[in-house]
């Protein structure tokens, strides 16, 4: 099941310093970001062998998780919380602010065939 992790931040009067460092439990093969999203939903789909650390470094945006026994929201709206997605869990990004930006990396490299779009059999929930 999809997890929160909080990442090391050093904060002093000069600002923010947030560490992504022995971390994610996985050789980072692909980064990629989401942004300048409306009120549409993202994602909707799990993947075979993919894993995922999502990251608000801006604004603010929820992922949905359900691994197909359970399922919960995770509300992201902190650049020091990052949300592991394991490959069984398919999920779903909406309610993203006008100013997010959710940066994602991937275990793998972009491969069509690693995606299952069809959700589990139960229905979900959006709330947080």
């Amino acid at each position: 099941m999809a997890s929160l992790i909080n990442l090391k931040t050093f904060t002093d009067d000069r600002g923010n310093l947030t560490v992504i460092e022995k971390v994610v439990p996985f050789d980072i093969k692909r980064i990629f970001y989401i942004y300048g999203v409306d009120d549409s939903e993202r994602g909707g789909h799990r993947h075979l062998n993919t894993i995922q650390a999502a990251i608000c470094i801006r604004g603010h945006c929820i992922i949905y998780s359900n691994n197909g026994i359970s399922e919960s929201s995770f509300l992201l709206d902190s650049p020091d919380k990052c949300l592991l997605i394991q490959p069984e869990d398919w999920h779903t990004m909406h309610s993203f602010s006008d100013d997010a930006i959710l940066m994602v990396l991937a275990s793998e490299y972009f491969d069509a065939q690693d995606y299952i779009h069809t959700p589990y059999p139960f229905q979900y929930s959006k709330a947080v």
